[in-house]
């Protein structure tokens, strides 16, 4: 069913900025990613998400928003980004866009009226304080670059609230007019051609904290308020949140199914890391085993890597320092004492067995997978740029200048490409590998028109299985119909595991699995089993059949 599409897709993340400049200026623009669109269907990708592209002045690389009804000029205009949905669409993609409303730049016009003038009525879209509050320094997003929550306006004569950097003034999600405004930008950018939004930061836009009292709603009831205004207006829309959430907090972001459609899984990613550095699947399994059930038709994203640093706040500080210690020892790869600013491949050392590993669980672990751009080709990070800029580097496209990004002079990028050492685009690019039919692009492209053809893995009731091994991950995917099986290997050493297939049924043939990824089939054993061999970090998918 269309409205259900979100269930069972491969979604992928970029930023225009940094994915493929068409008029030559050196930065990505639209003209660049429409050039790109069969490039993406080629990866059988379902929906592309788009980072913010709204005019900005870029001190938060756009999450500080001027004008959320418009393309920022280097970009393109609302004519490119319209041919851009169209194009999309024409090869069955959907695109889905960043929603961040929880703050505005302080440059916006909202803000500028509200701290001119006390009586205007954007006043009241931000939150304001005559006095610091005592605890101004608490809450703070960026430990070691943010000191305060709160800033004084000597303009407005009053301290603003700010969740993250002093430019991004908070908006009040208390103020009808605010919510009204919402709205309106999800209904214009859906006529626009969008399918989706990732709201950003959402458990900072319905935060209750510093806001009025007076009027005050449950943030949570607007939540189901969007989503009805949006589902109104396009019954395929999809909402997908950014919540770092604990189990505990998963119900009131889903509600009963009429909040969020998705949420990304940061409890299983962040457990997913623990479990690579100790090389061990439990902490995989008992992070999923935490989680709530979702409501029918909701779902997790599955990622393992983000624009963002890989945040591991919700580990304990011993689990934290064993991920650091595995994946990022030295002080300029960590963020904020909570994070990597790594890329995937650098972190787990290039080595391609823990890389197919790694893809194929977000591939059948329950839920959407979200791939991050360059991760198909391994690209690699710039720890030479400042705090989150090192894994935003260009494309690699090919080994011509600017790894074909963008054919302007390289000292007019928006962000240098990485040109050296084993990740340099000279030896590491979209068309080498490519022409390689081994290559970890073309390896992920199997990958994911198997994902496709195996439905189950996203829509079937997941239950795992006692492997008795703590290295060994097996889980089973039910839909009614399907029963499907994923088996990983964690650990660097060869395992034999007996996996229980199916009880025998007297009068009934025994069952037979297909390797889904070698497209053999095997007899299950009179017992109900099947006897895997697996290599150093190796993996299985199996599919379930009954003999005639």
């Amino acid at each position: 069913m269309a409205e259900h599409w979100y269930k069972n897709a491969l979604l992928y993340c970029l930023d225009v900025k940094t994915f493929a400049d068409g008029n030559g200026d050196g930065i990505g623009d639209f003209q660049g990613l429409t050039a790109k669109l069969q490039y993406l269907a080629g990866l059988n990708v379902d929906c592309v998400w788009l980072q913010p592209f709204h005019p900005s002045p870029m001190r938060d690389n756009g999450y500080d928003i001027t004008d959320y009804y418009a393309v920022d000029p280097r970009l393109g205009t609302l004519g490119d980004f319209v041919e851009f949905t169209r194009c999309a669409r024409n090869k069955g993609i959907r695109v889905m866009i960043d929603l961040v409303v929880n703050h505005t730049s302080i440059d916006h016009p909202w803000f500028q009226a509200a701290r001119s003038d006390a009586n205007s009525p954007y006043r009241d879209f931000y939150v304001w304080s005559d006095t610091k509050p005592e605890d101004a320094a608490e809450g703070t997003v960026f430990p070691g670059e943010q000191v305060t929550t709160w800033t004084w306006d000597p303009e407005a004569k009053a301290f603003y609230f700010h969740r993250f950097y002093g430019h991004q003034a908070e908006l009040n999600i208390s103020n009808p007019a605010v919510r009204r405004e919402i709205e309106k930008i999800t209904g214009f950018w859906l006529q626009m051609g969008v399918t989706g939004f990732r709201i950003d930061a959402l458990p900072f836009l319905l935060e209750l904290k510093n806001l009025p009292t007076e009027g005050r709603i449950d943030p949570h009831d607007y939540l189901r308020e969007l989503r009805q205004h949006v589902q109104t207006l396009a019954g395929d829309v999809c909402l997908m949140a950014e919540a770092n959430l604990p189990p505990e907090e998963v119900p009131d972001y889903f509600g009963d199914g009429d909040k969020i459609h998705m949420s990304f899984n940061f409890w299983l990613n962040q457990h997913m890391f623990l479990a690579f550095a100790r090389e061990q699947a439990t902490p995989v399994r008992e992070a999923w085993e935490q989680l709530p059930p979702l409501p029918a038709w909701c779902q997790w994203n599955n990622f393992l890597r983000s624009h963002d640093e890989l945040d591991l706040g919700r580990l304990t500080d011993a689990q934290r320092a064993e991920v650091f210690k595995a994946f990022g020892p030295d002080a300029d790869m960590q963020l904020y004492g909570r994070g990597l600013r790594r890329r995937l491949a650098p972190m787990l050392g290039n080595d391609r067995r823990r890389l197919e590993m790694a893809h194929s669980l977000m591939l059948t672990l329950p839920g959407t997978p979200v791939l991050r751009y360059g991760d198909e080709i391994g690209m690699g990070d710039d720890l030479g740029l400042p705090d989150r800029w090192s894994v935003r580097t260009p494309m690699q496209w090919n080994d011509l200048p600017n790894g074909g990004f963008s054919s302007a002079p390289a000292d007019q990028l928006s962000l240098p490409v990485i040109a050296d050492g084993e990740f340099g685009y000279p030896t590491l690019n979209v068309e080498r590998q490519r022409q390689d039919p081994n290559s970890l692009l073309n390896w992920l492209e199997r990958m994911t028109r198997r994902r496709k053809e195996c439905a189950t893995f996203g829509m079937g009731d997941c239950s795992f299985i006692d492997t008795g091994r703590d290295e060994l991950l097996a889980h089973r995917c039910d839909d009614g119909r399907t029963t499907v099986f994923a088996v990983h290997n964690f650990s660097r050493k060869r395992i034999r595991y007996s996996l229980p297939v199916a009880a025998p049924e007297e009068g009934r043939p025994p069952a037979q699995l297909e390797d889904v990824l070698a497209g053999r089939r095997f007899a299950v054993q009179a017992d109900g089993h099947y006897t895997i061999d697996l290599e150093p970090f190796g993996y299985r998918w199996l599919l379930r059949t009954q003999q005639d």
